[in-house]
Order: C-alpha cells, then structure tokens, then sequence
C-alpha cells in the first residue's frame, strides 16, 4: 500500500511539474494531458521493445479501485474545498438557472443523450437497447463539479457565468442519482419504478443529503465558533468531511450534496461568524491544498486510465462521436432554460 500511495504522489507531482514548466495548461487539463501523454510513451515504448515500464504502471493502476477511491474518499473532500469558496448570497441571486439546470437541466440531457447515443450505437453496428443509452445518459449528463472548480479557477469568466455553472455542478448529482437508480432498477427488475419509489428515492438522496448536510455544518459551525485555535478549527472542518461522508453511506443520503451543503455553511456562515484572520487565512490555505493536490492526483489518474484500455480504432471513433454527441446535448440543455429565464 505504502508503496502504491508513493509512486502515484511522485508521479503525479512529477506530471504537475511539467505541466507547470514546460506546457502551461491549466492545472487539472494540465496534468490529465500530460498523463495521457505520458501513457502514449510507456505504450510507445512498449512497441519497440521495452515493455517492463509500462507493465510496472499498468500493474500499480490495476490495483486502484478507482471508483472506491473516487466516490467513498476524493469526491467529499473536493466538493467540500469547492463549496467552501462559493458565495451563498451569489447563489441566491441566481437560484432560479441554477435550480432549473440542475433538475430540468439534467432530465433532459438524458434523454437527449440516450437517444443520440442509441443512434451512434446503430451507425456503428453495434444494438444497445434504448434503456441502456438513457442510464448512459444519466451517468454522464451531470456536469462534473470537479473539472467545473479546476477550470472556471483559471477561466476568464464573467461572475454570473462562473455562479450559475459552479452551482449547477454542485447540486445536480442529486437529481441524476435518483435518475440513474430508476432506470437501473427498470434494467434489473424489468418494471418500472412507482411514482412513490421514485419520489421517496429523491427525498432520500437529495433532500435527505441537504438536511444532514445542514445538520453537521452547522454542528461544526457551532463547535468552531467555541475556540480561538485555528488548528483545533482546521481539524473540525477535516473531522467534519471524513466522518460526516462515512455517516452519509451508512444512512444512504446522498455525500456529494450533504458535503456541498455543509461546505456552503463553513465557507459563508463560519467565515463571517466564527473565525478570526487568522483562522480564516489558515483554513484557506488548508483547503486550497488538499484541493489542488487531490485534483492533480486525480487528473493524472483518468490519464493513465489509458494504460488499461484496449486499443480499438472503431472504439476510438465512436467515443469521438459520442462526446460530440454529449456536448449537443449540453447545448440543447441550456438553450431552453436560457429562454424560459429570459421571459
């Protein structure tokens, strides 16, 4: 394990570094690309000879659990980091696109994907049944709140722009998990979910991840508003994350949503109420730290994703179609909601 944990820190800290240093891109693009073109080399050198490198990677990535790794420990610390820095009064101001994208938003990328992508399945050949492209659809029509924060860090955007996709990103998982679970459950059981399930599924993912989100932030706001230790008020909000996403799987609310909430807490209520400079300035930097470490660590691990894939040039193609296909489906989203706003 331990060595596992140090080849991965070193070899993301080295990607980090040329990306830095020779490439320029932003952070999290940065370091994805720069791994992806790290794995193109190890293949390459295993064309021509040299294959111990590349089997000594591939052999480290086949024993992360990647979606363990993901959803049970980076995705509560990072969605936490990403709330902590979002304004609550700027998403007030713009609840209505953020609310509409989140849910609307979200059905019909569904949709829109599912379809598409059963039509791409077909020009290639390949009968996925319908069912399947719309659990596609709903696993991937979401805007990731990771890539969203790493990008829009860097980006050149106008605020109600940067308000409106940060708060889509962070509260539309809800919304796509109770989505996927019934389609899921229409593939596995062969009948589909009653209205009842269905609406009992969503209080208890996403209202149910709000309200104990709510309930342990503002718990930790209390308890940091008690001392004048920064350390002591670091290590609450640490406690807060690593314990408050454990109790979320045990009760079965939605982590993602419960630690956005609880992030929004600390971040607008705590700040203003509990800290002082200096704890404000430590908490900060603590955060921004953990925040940018776990995206490069994973950025660099999607890119070396590469190394486990087969290599299939039809493959390749049709994933090609397929993100074009995705990203119409982005603008066939928004440009409703865009109008009905607007009205």
């Amino acid at each position: 394990m331990l060595e596992l944990v140090a080849a991965f820190i070193c070899l993301t800290t080295l990607l980090t570094y040329v990306n830095y240093r020779f490439i320029g891109l932003p952070p999290a693009i940065g370091v994805m690309v720069t791994a992806l073109l790290f794995s193109l080399m190890l293949q390459g050198l295993s064309l021509i000879g040299f294959p111990g490198l590349e089997a000594r990677v591939e052999g480290l990535m086949n024993q992360i659990d990647f979606n363990d790794l993901l959803m049970h420990w980076m995705l509560a610390f990072l969605l936490f980091a990403g709330a902590l820095h979002v304004n609550l009064s700027d998403l007030r101001s713009y609840r209505w696109p953020i609310g509409l994208l989140a849910t609307v938003g979200v059905l019909i990328a569904t949709v829109v994907i599912g379809y598409l992508s059963h039509w791409v399945f077909a020009l290639f050949g390949w009968q996925v049944p319908l069912i399947y492209c719309l659990l596609f659809g709903a696993l991937i029509s979401p805007t990731d709140p990771i890539a969203v924060l790493g990008a829009l860090r860097t980006a050149n955007a106008s605020k109600p722009l940067k308000t409106t996709i940060v708060g889509e990103s962070l509260f539309n998982d809800g919304t796509a998990v109770v989505v996927f679970t019934v389609l899921l459950g229409i593939i596995q059981l062969g009948e589909t979910p009653s209205m009842t399930d269905t609406a009992i599924l969503f209080a208890r993912e996403a209202i149910g991840g709000v309200l104990f989100g709510g309930l342990i932030g503002y718990a930790t706001y209390r308890m940091i508003k008690s001392v004048e230790q920064y350390q002591v008020e670091v290590m609450l909000t640490l406690a807060l994350v690593i314990g408050g996403s454990a109790m979320c799987y045990e009760l079965h609310v939605s982590a993602p949503i419960a630690m956005v909430v609880a992030g929004l807490i600390i971040g607008n209520l705590g700040r203003n109420l509990a800290m002082n400079d200096m704890t404000r300035r430590y908490m900060d930097g603590f955060w921004e730290l953990i925040d940018d470490m776990l995206n490069a660590l994973l950025f660099a691990l999607i890119g070396l994703e590469l190394l486990l894939l087969p290599f299939n040039w039809m493959h390749m193609v049709a994933g090609g179609v397929l993100a074009l296909a995705v990203l119409l489906s982005r603008l066939l989203t928004v440009a409703p909601a865009i109008v009905l706003l607007r009205r």
